[in-house]
């Protein structure tokens, strides 16, 4: 008859090996994902329509002038630039002035526009900017992204193909300095990238990542436009899996954008880091529950405590911190961090 602390140390081998395996996998799914190619962008260079580029910003970020001034120096022939604020006192105008002076006042357009359509401000903010749109191509893309001179070409490749409905690229932070925001910039570079990665390569699901997204704007109007999304807290999701349900195709691009990590304490982080999770429970909770299978290393430190620390508990504990070290860096390697 087996003890309740040998029945508690089998019930946590499950997520160790669970989670030791997905780690080894993580590393294989990242790696092949990275390595293709994007969607026959090769075969679409005569695929340059005119683009306009959605911009909501909000107060003041850190490196925010040149990240928002990446968006405005594309390497692509014809493309309107329109950064969205809701208050007209928000201290980042005179920096978006800044850059529309600096940069060519035709191409780049500062709207303010207190719109309230639904609990989701970034949507809200949205609104304001999509009515000044000019293109039938649009791209989102959040106020802290650095973007590199081939974004738009990259990004919208993939909308010459009929099928396609929404296409976004993946992102890694950067330029987190104090502790608690490379703690960010560990979670969404060896966690939560990788495991879009890995659902993306297997076919688990299908993710539509928010700081990056191009679509048509009737593809987003045939799904209810952007005012229907302004009471989701997580739109994102919501836009990818309208894409899924209407049977065009979702695409995850292998190519990463920069995200800047920007965190004013330790609070901001914890408070981040719960919001993340409340927000993925409410837009899956099937899956976000059955993540708790594959966390090795919190279960081995429980296996470890449950063996009172004995040359058992510590080994396994050191083997899976050892194997999940390894493979974080292998995959932050892959990611260029």
């Amino acid at each position: 008859m087996l003890t309740p602390v040998e029945v508690l140390q089998i019930i946590c081998l499950i997520p160790i090996v669970g989670g030791s395996v997905y780690s080894i996998l993580s590393v294989w799914t990242t790696r092949q994902f990275l390595r293709k190619t994007t969607l026959d962008i090769n075969a679409t260079e005569k695929f340059n329509p005119p683009v306009t580029v959605l911009k909501p910003v909000r107060g003041i970020e850190k490196d925010l002038k040149s990240n928002l001034r990446t968006i405005s120096i594309q390497d692509w022939p014809e493309y309107q630039v329109i950064y969205s604020v809701q208050d007209p006192e928000d201290l980042a105008l005179p920096i978006l002035k800044d850059i529309q002076a600096e940069v060519d006042i035709q191409k780049i357009f500062v709207v303010t526009s207190n719109i309230e359509a639904g609990a989701n401000g970034k949507v809200n903010n949205l609104l304001g900017a999509i009515a000044e749109a000019h293109h039938d191509i649009i791209i989102i893309s959040d106020s802290d992204t650095n973007l590199k001179p081939d974004y738009i070409k990259n990004i919208i490749a993939p909308l010459s193909h009929p099928d396609v409905g929404c296409v976004c690229t993946l992102f890694k932070a950067k330029s987190a300095y104090r502790w608690f925001e490379k703690m960010e910039l560990l979670t969404m570079n060896a966690d939560f990238i990788p495991s879009v990665i890995f659902a993306a390569v297997t076919g688990a699901s299908n993710a539509c990542l928010g700081p990056s997204i191009a679509i048509s704007r009737n593809t987003l109007q045939e799904l209810g436009g952007l005012e229907s999304l302004a009471d989701y807290l997580v739109e994102d999701y919501e836009l990818g899996r309208r894409v899924w349900t209407s049977g065009k195709k979702m695409v995850l691009l292998p190519y990463i954008i920069d995200v800047v990590v920007d965190l004013k304490n330790w609070r901001q982080w914890w408070t981040h880091q719960i919001y993340w999770d409340q927000n993925t429970y409410l837009a899956r909770s099937g899956p976000f529950i059955a993540t708790i299978l594959i966390k090795a290393v919190p279960f081995a430190i429980l296996f470890a405590v449950a063996r009172m620390g004995d040359l058992l508990g510590l080994g396994v504990l050191g083997i899976t911190v050892g194997l999940r070290l390894l493979t974080s860096g292998i995959i932050l390697k892959e990611l260029k961090d």
